[in-house]
């Protein structure tokens, strides 16, 4: 008898609380390349190939460390498509006296390993992930101490718990928490921007890039040039070739969009973060390093941990105090579908363009982009948050639902009604203008403000804040807004509303069923 470690496709570490508290001579790791995971939503097919790829190679990793596998692929041809289905089927294929295994990132996931010790009659070890540097319980203790869940407060906290940039007094390197003031500037003319390292498919990766290819061929994005780190050792490369190149600048201009150019500064390194093949103390150390050493500046080694030990442990907090309850939120009553150039990309709008293109070509799109434009135009244009979160799920190589959704549906869509984020990311043309080249190169004036050829951006502001005046208007944060509102004559504000309303009976809705399989929440 022996003990079943079920590693999931986003739990590739070596130091897998699972795999080290068992021994290899009293274990069988099962890993499930799982049909339901692939298409629960369709996911972009670079996505697809990267967790696949990373899988295999970790399976062939462990076989070299000297741990048996029993490695279910996606043709197998006795694949039954989910974890519960493959698990009970390794319980008739070895004998085993119990499961251990680390939670899951996903409450669906959580929710049917609930159900194993009863259905097969095993005793189950659900381990913490503590691979995250804040645990759930932890947060959730935090989150009952404090009646708003401000993130800054939080962060704070970990870095005091971590000591990354702090003091020996106990106090933040450079006398300030948070730099984000710093890190705004808009794009200078012949900046050059660093490349994120490329690494060429092995035969393995090849092998599922001819499997997607053919099994996943209606689904979004492009799999030419697929380079993504699928190793521990290739991600680490990926972050040291970062913080050399492009940490330096990355705070500076970490908002900043430039047309054609898809990484800027930014690392690209969550897809290797979230997959488990990079560790986040040991990404933050590396830049905590490098600033140490002179090579990188304050803001920018500060901007980039406060995402990861700030931001990344935050949402994931969120994400498991406020399931299962947020998948649902629409706080703002938005119902409108997700319109149909999120899929194509055919829009006038070069800013929207330029995201969705990168988007459907890498599986990738910054922070800004993601949050100042392709969410910010679908919370302004009221699209029913749900369409925008599953939307966001399927095209993003670094997308999972512990991260995805509260960024989606609390953060850009404000659909918790101000749990997370005090005032909703709203903004009109004139941040993108300042913030790219996108506007310049535009079919649309964005200096215009109402009419056919103003940019949309600017019409669909104002209306948003004139929906949801009830709700904002006592905001102390949109005080300034509305006193712009309120200075404007009844005729502007007209103007404005009908802008809004013509643009936005011009969208062409997507077609039904484009994302999600029946509903995950029940």
């Amino acid at each position: 008898m022996t003990v079943l470690v079920p590693v999931l496709g986003d739990q590739l570490s070596h130091n897998l609380a699972s795999l080290r508290e068992t021994s290899p001579a009293d274990a069988v790791v099962l890993m499930m390349e799982v049909a339901d995971e692939t298409r629960y939503v369709r996911h972009h097919k670079r996505k697809i190939v990267l967790v696949l790829s990373a899988m295999r190679h970790f399976a062939d990793e462990l076989r070299a460390a000297g741990w048996r596998i029993d490695y279910v692929a996606l043709d197998d041809p006795d694949n039954t498509g989910s974890f519960t289905g493959e698990v009970e089927r390794a319980l008739t294929r070895h004998e085993i006296r119990s499961i251990r295994i680390v939670e899951p990132g996903e409450w669906r996931v959580k929710r049917a390993i609930d159900g194993w010790s009863k259905r097969f009659g095993r005793p189950v070890d659900m381990l913490a992930d503590d691979r995250f540097i804040c645990g759930i319980l932890e947060f959730q203790t935090w989150a009952q101490s404090r009646n708003d869940l401000v993130m800054e407060f939080f962060y704070r906290a970990m870095r005091r718990k971590t000591g990354l940039l702090m003091t020996a007094e106990g106090q933040p390197v450079g006398g300030q928490w948070n730099l984000d003031a710093q890190n705004r500037a808009p794009p200078k003319r012949g900046l050059r921007f660093p490349q994120p390292m490329s690494f060429a498919p092995d035969a393995t990766t090849a092998a599922v890039l001819d499997l997607v290819a053919a099994r996943f061929a209606t689904h979004f994005g492009r799999l030419e040039g697929f380079d993504l780190p699928v190793t521990a050792d290739q991600a680490r490369a990926a972050l040291a070739h970062f913080v050399a190149t492009a940490l330096p600048d990355f705070g500076t201009y970490q908002d900043a969009m430039v047309t054609g150019e898809d990484w800027l500064f930014h690392s690209w390194l969550s897809p290797a973060l979230n997959l488990g093949l990079l560790c986040p103390i040991d990404v933050c150390d590396a830049a905590a390093e490098a600033f140490a050493a002179g090579r990188v500046p304050l803001n920018a080694v500060e901007g980039f941990i406060r995402q990861i030990i700030g931001w990344r442990e935050y949402v994931r907090g969120y994400y498991w105090l406020e399931m299962p309850e947020v998948a649902h939120a629409n706080a703002l009553a938005a119902t409108r579908p997700l319109p149909e150039f999120y899929w194509t990309g055919e829009t006038d709008m070069r800013c929207m363009a330029e995201a969705i293109r990168n988007t459907r070509d890498n599986s990738y799109a910054h922070h800004i982009q993601r949050l100042m434009v392709l969410g910010n135009f679908a919370m302004l244009a009221g699209v029913l948050p749900q369409d925008v979160a599953d939307w966001f799920l399927v095209v993003y190589a670094d997308a999972y639902e512990w991260v995805e959704l509260p960024n989606v549906i609390a953060m850009s869509q404000h659909a918790d009604g101000g749990r997370m984020a005090t005032k909703p990311y709203a903004g009109g043309g004139a941040y993108i203008n300042r913030m790219s080249d996108h506007c310049a190169r535009c079919r649309y004036d964005v200096k215009q403000k109402t009419g056919p050829d103003a940019c949309p951006f600017n019409a669909l502001y104002w209306d948003f804040l004139a929906r949801h005046e009830k709700r904002f208007r006592r905001n102390r944060r949109m005080t300034n807004m509305y006193a712009s509102w309120d200075r404007m004559s009844v005729e502007t504000r007209q103007a404005y509303r009908d802008s809004a309303a013509a643009f936005l009976a011009s969208l062409e809705p997507a077609a039904p069923g484009w994302a999600r399989a029946p509903a995950a929440y029940g």
